[in-house]
C-alpha cells in the first residue's frame, strides 16, 4: 500500500482495520451465534409467512443432508435459480454447510443463457421454479451432463394453499409441470423439508477459510458472463468489516432489513448473509418492481434499514403512498449497484429524512462493497470511502500509472474482499489484476482532498467527442436536475459528420405530471438549453429521445448495452434505408394559401415519417397545411400526405399523417 490513505481521516471514530486472522472462518461458523442467541426471532418475513432462525436451521441442514445423501462433496456447485423468497435462503445455507459451492442463477435468463451458466459453473444441483423447470430446463436438460439433482418450487410454496390458489388464478403466481427427467432426481423442495430420511442436525463438513463458497456470476455486460471465486475468507471479511463500520448502533439481533436486491446478485448475497449474521429479521421482496406491495411491508414491519439500487428508490418516490408512510423508524438507506444522482437523493432525503442516505461502491469480484459512506459523516453524491483493510489506487484506464489527486482514473482494488480469479477463465482473470495484485474496476473515479469518490463513468460508458472524453454520469446529474425528469442515461452514438467520433444521445423519462406535455420539442430544447448552461458544447446531447420506461438489468440498473444495441441497430436500419430508397420524389405544398413545389430524393424513410434531399427545400418554420409527395419508382406512383418537420441545409424531414401504402411498407424490411 504504497499511497497515502487520506481517507482514513474522513472516518468515523473509532475506527481501524481489523487483525486479518479475524476473518480465519467460514460462512456456516460466523452464521451459527444468530441460530444460537435468537432461535425464535423473525429470520424471514415473506408475504406474510414469519420463519424463524430456529425454522431456517432445521431446513438449511435437511438440504444439507439432501446434498451428501446423493453424494455430493466438497466443491461440487449448486445453483440456485430463484427469486427472493424462503427456498433460496434455505438452499444457500443448506449448500454451504454441505461444503458445495453456491452458484446464484437469475430467473430472468433465456434458456440459452440458462445453459451456458449451468455449464460453465458445472452445477451438480439446480433449484428453481417450477415454471422455469417446464419453460427452460427440460428442452436443455440432455446438455447438461454434469447435472444429477433438480429441486423445484413455487414462488409461493410457503404461502397458505387459499394465497396460493387466488395467486395462481389472477396470475401472480407463475407455474409448471414438474416431470421425472431420466437420469436425475428430481424433487419438490417442500419433500426434502418433509422427508424424514434428512437430518435436521448440521453435518460435519471440515471447511476451510480458503475453500470456494460461490462462483458469482458478473452481468456480462463485456461479452459472456464470467464465474467470480469468492472464498469463505472473502465473505466473512466483508460481514466482519461491515459490522465494525456500522458501528454499535446496529447490534445483532435487534434490526429489521428490507432489500429489494436479488440474492443471485452480489449486492442481495451480500445483503442476505449480513442479515442472517446478525440476525436481523428479512423482509423477502420477490418482486422489487412492485412498489405498491413494498409500500405495504414498509408499513407493515417499519424496518430500520433499507438496501437497494437507485432506480427503485426513485421508483419508490413515484409512488404516492410511501411518500405518505412513516418513515421515522428507517435509520438507513444503502444505495449501491449503480450511482444514485446527487439532486435524486436530495429528493429521496426529502421524504425519508436528512443524512440517511448511505451511497457505496462495489462489484461481483470483490464480493460486493469496497467503499461506502462513513454512517455518521456520509458526503452526499459521493460513494464514499474505502472500507478498513481496503486499499484503492487510482490510475490512467489501460495502465497501471496513477493519476494526479483530483483528476480522473480507474479504481484499482486491493483488500481481503478481492476474488481469486475467474472460474475456468485464466486469461480473463490475468487481464483484470495488475502486476501489483490491485483488481482493475473498469469504474472511473475522482477523489477528493478528504478521500470521497465520485464515479464519473465505466471505462467502457466514456463517450468519444472529437477526442473529448465525455463522462456519462455528469451529464446525467446535470439533465437529473430538470424538473421534467425521472430517470435518464446517455450512450455514445456514432457522429455521421465525424466518422470515429460520436455524440452523446440522451433517453429520459418523464415524471407523471409532464408526460401529458403536448409540446415534447420545446420540452427537450429546455433540457438542452439546461445542459447548454451546465455542461462544455462538447458535452451537451446533441439527441434526446423520450421513452414510457428505461432498460433495466435483472438487479434494476439502467441497461445502457441495450440502449446501445438498439441505437445500432436503428443505425444500421437507416443506413440500410437509405440505400435501398433513393426515389426521385415531386413535393406539392400549401402554406398561408400559397401553392408552392421543390422536387428532390427521398433518403430515409420510415412508418412515421422520411427525409428528404430538395434543390430548393421549404423555408424552415414555414407553417403547412398539408404535403401531397409524389414518389416515383420503377414507373410506379405513391401518394403519402403529411408536414415538413423542419429543415436543415438542403434536407427536410416529413412527418406522415396518413398510413402509407403497402408498397412502401415493404422497403422498410431489412
Amino acid at each position: 500500500m504504497k499511497n497515502k490513505q487520506v481517507w482514513k481521516k474522513s472516518y468515523d471514530p473509532g475506527m481501524e482495520d481489523l487483525d486479518p486472522r479475524e476473518w480465519n472462518k467460514t460462512v456456516p461458523g460466523i452464521c451459527q451465534r444468530s441460530f444460537q442467541q435468537f432461535p425464535e426471532k423473525t429470520a424471514l418475513a415473506f408475504m406474510g409467512v414469519h420463519i424463524s432462525f430456529a425454522q431456517l436451521d432445521r431446513y438449511a441442514n435437511k438440504f444439507a443432508s439432501m446434498l451428501i445423501h446423493h453424494g455430493f462433496k466438497k466443491g461440487d456447485v449448486v445453483a440456485i435459480d430463484l427469486p427472493n423468497i424462503p427456498e433460496y435462503v434455505i438452499a444457500w445455507l443448506g449448500t454451504l454447510r454441505a461444503g458445495c459451492v453456491v452458484s446464484g442463477v437469475s430467473p430472468l435468463l433465456s434458456t440459452e443463457e440458462l445453459a451456458y451458466q449451468l455449464k460453465d459453473s458445472n452445477a451438480k444441483a439446480l433449484v428453481s421454479l417450477d415454471a422455469i423447470f417446464a419453460g427452460r430446463l427440460i428442452d436443455i436438460v440432455s446438455d447438461l451432463p454434469d447435472l444429477k439433482v433438480v429441486v423445484a418450487t413455487s414462488v409461493g410454496s410457503f404461502l397458505p394453499w387459499i394465497k396460493r390458489f387466488l395467486g395462481r388464478l389472477v396470475k401472480k403466481i407463475p407455474y409448471g409441470n414438474v416431470t421425472p427427467l431420466v437420469g436425475r432426481t428430481v424433487y419438490y423442495f417442500k419433500e426434502v423439508l418433509n422427508a424424514n430420511i434428512f437430518a435436521e442436525t448440521a453435518p460435519d463438513i471440515p471447511l476451510t477459510p480458503d475453500d470456494t463458497a460461490y462462483i458469482q456470476y458478473t452481468g456480462g455486460t463485456t461479452g459472456d458472463p464470467k464465474g467470480a471465486i469468492l472464498s469463505h475468507r472473502n465473505f466473512v471479511a466483508k460481514c466482519l468489516i461491515f459490522q465494525k463500520w456500522i458501528g454499535k448502533d446496529w447490534p445483532p439481533g435487534g434490526e429489521t432489513g428490507l432489500s429489494g436486491f436479488p440474492f443471485f446478485h452480489i449486492a442481495g448475497l451480500f445483503t442476505n448473509g449480513v442479515c442472517i449474521y446478525m440476525a436481523w429479521t428479512q423482509i423477502l421482496i420477490p418482486n422489487p418492481r412492485d412498489t405498491d406491495h413494498i409500500c405495504a411491508e414498509l408499513k407493515k414491519y417499519r424496518p430500520t434499514v433499507m438496501a437497494n439500487v437507485p432506480s427503485l428508490y426513485m421508483l419508490l418516490m413515484e409512488n404516492p403512498k410511501f411518500k405518505e408512510l412513516d418513515h421515522s423508524n428507517l435509520k438507513s438507506c444503502v444505495s449501491a449497484a449503480a450511482p444514485f444522482p446527487e439532486e435524486a437523493q436530495r429528493k429521496f432525503e426529502l421524504i425519508v429524512g436528512q443524512g440517511k442516505v448511505l451511497e457505496g461502491y462495489g462489484m461481483t469480484e470483490t464480493t460486493g462493497l469496497t467503499v461506502t459512506n462513513p454512517s455518521k459523516g456520509p458526503k452526499l453524491g459521493t460513494i464514499g470511502v474505502p472500507l478498513l483493510n481496503t486499499d484503492i489506487r487510482l490510475v490512467e484506464p489501460g495502465t497501471d500509472r496513477e493519476v494526479k489527486p483530483g483528476e480522473p482514473g480507474e479504481i484499482c482494488v486491493k483488500g481481503p474482499q478481492v476474488m481469486s480469479g475467474y472460474h475456468n477463465k485464466p486469461d480473463e482473470t490475468r487481464k483484470v489484476f495488475g502486476k501489483d495484485g490491485y483488481m482493475h474496476t473498469g469504474d472511473v473515479a475522482i477523489m477528493d482532498e478528504d478521500g470521497f469518490l465520485r464515479i464519473v463513468d465505466r471505462t467502457k460508458d466514456m463517450i468519444i467527442v472529437s477526442g473529448f472524453k465525455v463522462y456519462s454520469k455528469k451529464v446525467e446529474e446535470v439533465l437529473s436536475e430538470h424538473p421534467s425528469i425521472s430517470m435518464v442515461a446517455t450512450v455514445g452514438i456514432p457522429n455521421p459528420e465525424r466518422p470515429g467520433s460520436e455524440v452523446v444521445k440522451a433517453f429520459i423519462v418523464l415524471k407523471s405530471e409532464y408526460e401529458i406535455v403536448r409540446d415534447k420539442e420545446a420540452l427537450k430544447d429546455d433540457i438542452i438549453h439546461l445542459a447548454e448552461k451546465r455542461l462544455a458544447p462538447y458535452e451537451v446531447p446533441k439527441v434526446v429521445e423520450i421513452r414510457k420506461e428505461l432498460p433495466l438489468t435483472s438487479v434494476g440498473k439502467v441497461d445502457k448495452k441495450a440502449l446501445r444495441r438498439e441505437t445500432v441497430e436503428v443505425e444500421e436500419r437507416r443506413r440500410s434505408m437509405r440505400k435501398r430508397v433513393d426515389l426521385p420524389c415531386d413535393v406539392k405544398g400549401l402554406s398561408e394559401g400559397k401553392g408552392s413545389q421543390v422536387t428532390g430524393h427521398v433518403v430515409d424513410i420510415s412508418n412515421g415519417g422520411m427525409g428528404l434531399e430538395a434543390e430548393k427545400p421549404l423555408d424552415s418554420g414555414t407553417e403547412v397545411d398539408a404535403h401531397i409527395i409524389d414518389i416515383v419508382q420503377f414507373g410506379t406512383t405513391f401518394w403519402v400526405k403529411g408536414y415538413v418537420l423542419g429543415n436543415s441545409g438542403n434536407r427536410m424531414a416529413v412527418k406522415f399523417t396518413e398510413d402509407i401504402p403497402r408498397e412502401l411498407r415493404n422497403l422498410l424490411r431489412p
